[in-house]
């Protein structure tokens, strides 16, 4: 999620387990600790597969973030008993569980969106992707925002700590209808599929920008292609999609190129590939708008005497997390919540986007 969720998220937290001891600082402190899992953001790798693929890896470990949070508690404890002797509130199991939740929300919320969480590193799985909400969502930011807030200026001699708690209570609520809304979308989509006699391997939802109303759906079918389409909670028809394909033959340009593995791996194997031109653009089709995709990266070139070989990846033309904020894509997108017809232009997109000139091998 985004950097101002995080910190408001860990505010709440923090107020709620501290605020009584700490007071507002609690706030400040809480803050500013959930935000200490993204500082691996600092890290600049030599080019964007390895910067996509390694964030969200060993500062979001909820085995790291544990003992952490068991040795910042200690060092808190430790200090306060000579500073604040008889201070009550700071024991070291209190001080841990505060510390803790504020860590380990970060990674646990960012598994709520589609980028990729790695929970569990050192162990090499496959990272978590939940696709319950989008990186930026109002309806989980601003209660939390607001409460921090009210919090901040009333203090918590009263009614501070209660409304931190109706606010995280509705925040983890609202995840719940994020799982709950993806799950429909793809079984509405894979039961339309099923009606027109199409086999799929995988089905996968993800939300679209700031809602959880709307979604993306793809889905792989058995012969390397698959089907991108759009599906609202309020849909009363079948949805709209278009089928495209994956251009598996051209992954073979990339044979034991480690970079491209680990691409594979840490999207858990939602890729495309085009040529186009002299380049070979490989493309997550987990993250973006229909057709246009967040993360699209040049990984193998043509040479003169036509040898393709892999590159060091460079991100393609026109990619980047900017690129899915059209504002024409963007108002048809929030217009197809509650209107299915007419349905959005998917082949439009798709030539507009990925170009004519797109193709396999």
């Amino acid at each position: 999620m985004d950097s101002l969720t995080q910190a408001v998220l860990g505010a709440a937290l923090q107020g709620t387990v501290l605020g009584r001891v700490q007071g507002r600082r609690s706030l400040f402190y809480g803050a500013a600790l959930a935000t200490v899992p993204d500082l691996d953001v600092v890290i600049r790798y030599a080019d964007p597969v390895s910067q996509m693929t390694f964030h969200r890896g060993f500062s979001h470990s909820l085995f790291v973030l544990t003992g952490l949070a068991l040795l910042l508690a200690w060092l808190v404890a430790s200090v306060a008993r000579r500073r604040w002797p008889g201070k009550k509130g700071y024991s070291g199991p209190r001080l841990f569980l505060a510390f803790w939740l504020v860590l380990i929300t970060h990674p646990v919320l960012d598994a709520f969106t589609v980028y990729g969480t790695q929970l569990f590193w050192p162990i090499h799985s496959i990272p978590e992707s939940w696709a319950a909400v989008f990186i930026i969502d109002p309806v989980y930011t601003v209660p939390l925002l607001a409460t921090v807030i009210f919090a901040a200026v009333k203090g918590f001699a009263g009614r501070g700590v209660p409304v931190l708690l109706a606010a995280l209570a509705f925040s983890t609520a609202y995840l719940g209808f994020g799982l709950g809304g993806r799950m429909m979308a793809e079984q509405r989509f894979h039961t339309a599929l099923d009606q027109q006699g199409i086999a799929v391997t995988e089905v996968r939802a993800v939300p679209i920008a700031f809602n959880s109303l709307v979604w993306r759906v793809i889905a792989k079918t058995p012969d390397g292609q698959y089907y991108e389409g759009i599906s609202s909670l309020f849909d009363s028809e079948t949805p709209e999609w278009l089928r495209q394909p994956l251009n598996l033959d051209a992954r073979g340009m990339l044979d034991n190129a480690p970079l491209h593995e680990r691409l594979r791996w840490f999207t858990g194997d939602w890729l495309r590939y085009d040529i186009v031109g002299d380049a070979l653009v490989v493309t997550d089709l987990r993250m973006g708008n229909p057709g246009n995709y967040t993360f699209r990266f040049k990984m193998a070139a043509r040479d003169d005497q036509g040898r393709w070989a892999p590159v060091t990846p460079s991100m393609w033309r026109g990619a980047g997390p900017g690129s899915m904020f059209n504002a024409q894509d963007m108002a048809l997108i929030w217009r197809r919540i509650v209107e299915q017809q007419p349905p959005l232009p998917l082949a439009r997109w798709s030539r507009q986007y990925l170009g004519a000139e797109a193709h396999g091998q």
